[in-house]
């Protein structure tokens, strides 16, 4: 009796390649390729990208503690935002002891960007608006190009 099934593949030992020959699959590109850097990390990136070309005009600006946050208010329901915009980042001042803390909202600014390079703008409108509000200072004296670009 002739069988139309292969045989199973513990018969055949281990296997060492894929059904079609070519080998056994990969990742699609090497870990140092920023291809594979997560959206999160990516994020995380701009916003120090942004947070360098800051700190070279504001020196002050190495004791802030920057972070970069999914959403805002943690456990707030989002009916509380319905009056008011969902904000993109909020600035903390020094307070019993810690440093001042800029925040990043991820999520509500890569909703309102729709490329990488316009996310890249935002980001650092963002971190730039909460610096100023953190110096007491306009965003524009807190970089001259805030806003042209």
């Amino acid at each position: 009796m002739d069988s139309s099934f292969p045989p199973s593949s513990a018969s055949r030992g281990p296997r060492r390649r894929d059904r079609h020959g070519r080998g056994m699959r990969g990742p699609v590109a090497p870990p140092q390729v920023p291809i594979s850097a997560s959206r999160a990390e990516s994020f995380a990136d701009l916003v120090q990208d942004s947070v360098d070309r800051l700190e070279r005009r504001w020196p002050q600006l190495a004791d802030v503690d920057f972070m970069v946050l999914d959403v805002p208010g943690g456990g707030t329901a989002p009916d509380a935002w319905q009056d008011e915009p969902v904000p993109l980042g909020t600035a903390v001042g020094a307070k019993d002891g810690r440093p001042p803390v800029v925040v990043v909202y991820r999520r509500p600014v890569e909703i309102r960007s729709k490329g990488r390079e316009e996310r890249a703008l935002l980001v650092h409108e963002v971190v730039v608006e909460q610096v100023a509000e953190l110096l007491g200072l306009t965003p524009e004296s807190v970089d001259p190009r805030y806003g042209e670009e």
